[in-house]
């Protein structure tokens, strides 16, 4: 004496399941933090490409601001604006082409090598200053030991 509780059309009933209206952000967070990864590692790497091996410093970054210009100092003392090499003697004179008509003077971020003598650093800040460049940082490499 057992009821059926099919209806007799092929079977039993199946059930239907709604459909899935949650997204899986899991691959699409590790995607994004895989961006990231790569994004912080090869900017440093693009603000300025003459490769100098900068002294190590413990001293808090500086906010970069589009505006500064890169001043370089490769371990020949060779001095580039940007990526462009200034000749020998020409250092004032590209100097004169960076300012501004009337406008405000841009901030400077100095770059020098380590084996570099002070007094050569020192020149080229003496010059940046001649030619009116008075915001000047000095960039340096992170450390985490004190000196």
């Amino acid at each position: 004496m057992g009821a059926s509780l099919s209806s007799g059309r092929g079977g039993g009933r199946r059930s239907r399941r709604a459909p899935m209206a949650e997204i899986n952000v899991t691959p699409f967070v590790d995607v994004m933090l895989v961006l990231l990864i790569i994004f912080m590692v090869t900017a440093p790497l693009l603000a300025s490409g003459v490769p100098i091996e900068l002294p190590e410093s413990r001293a808090n970054a500086l906010d970069q601001d589009p505006e500064q210009i890169t001043v370089s100092i490769d371990q020949a003392g060779v001095i580039f604006i940007g990526d462009n090499v200034v000749p020998i003697g020409g250092f004032p004179q590209a100097l004169a082409d960076l300012t501004p008509e009337g406008g405000e003077q841009p901030d400077i971020v100095l770059r020098g090598d380590t084996s570099l003598q002070y007094g050569r650093v020192m020149a080229v800040m003496g010059e940046l200053n001649r030619a009116g460049f008075n915001s000047i940082a000095l960039l340096t490499s992170g450390s985490e030991t004190a000196p």
